[in-house]
């Protein structure tokens, strides 16, 4: 589900079905719009092909909206979703230097920054609810963004710990390799979404 790359930004995806299923109802969206990049980590709820569908749905309508406010493109995907199964996204809307995110679900975001002096760790407001059924008041967040960034989102067949021994020296592929090879739950779909903030729209 995967879009054009841009220049903002690197960054790496790792996913795994449940076992025994064809299909994963986690999905993913980076796209590129005038000025920024929508990242964008959806969970079907359930899993298998109708879960796969909820979620391809929702990131049709978000890469056709990228440029669009976070509260916007919530609210259409809950347009889009009504009487599914529904589904929990989190998004995060980068612009040069800055970073609006919010979570409907349990889809975690995570910002780490800053140096061995100052570190910086930040979570994304998630709030509860379904995207599709129960949307709740959407409150997005904003903060800088400063370069080498690295934001991780992960869907819950992700471990909590998670972010237990994160290496951010390593390329975002990697990173997001090494969280799905060692925290996936495999009692659910599984995805890694890992992207670093390059400080420059180019």
């Amino acid at each position: 589900m995967s879009s054009r790359p841009s220049p903002l930004i690197e960054w790496g995806v790792a996913q795994r079905s449940l076992p025994g299923q064809v299909e994963s109802g986690d999905g993913y969206v980076v796209e590129a719009f005038p000025g920024g990049i929508l990242i964008g980590v959806i969970d079907g709820l359930g899993h298998g092909s109708e879960a796969a569908e909820v979620t391809r749905v929702a990131a049709g309508v978000l890469r056709g909206h990228a440029g669009e406010t976070v509260t916007t493109l919530f609210q259409l995907c809950h347009a889009a979703l009504l009487g599914t199964r529904g589904v929990v996204i989190t998004l995060a809307s980068l612009a040069p230097g800055s970073l609006t995110w919010l979570g409907v679900g349990n889809v975690e975001g995570l910002l780490l920054g800053g140096d061995n002096e100052l570190p910086r760790r930040e979570t994304a407001r998630v709030r509860g609810g379904t995207v599709g059924y129960r949307l709740p008041p959407l409150r997005p967040a904003v903060t800088p963004l400063a370069e080498g960034d690295t934001l991780v989102f992960v869907t819950d067949g992700i471990q909590s710990d998670y972010n237990r021994g994160l290496k951010l020296g390593d390329a975002p592929q990697k990173i997001a390799d090494d969280l799905v090879a060692r925290f996936c739950k495999g009692t659910d779909d599984a995805l890694a979404l890992v992207v670093r903030y390059a400080g420059k729209l180019l």
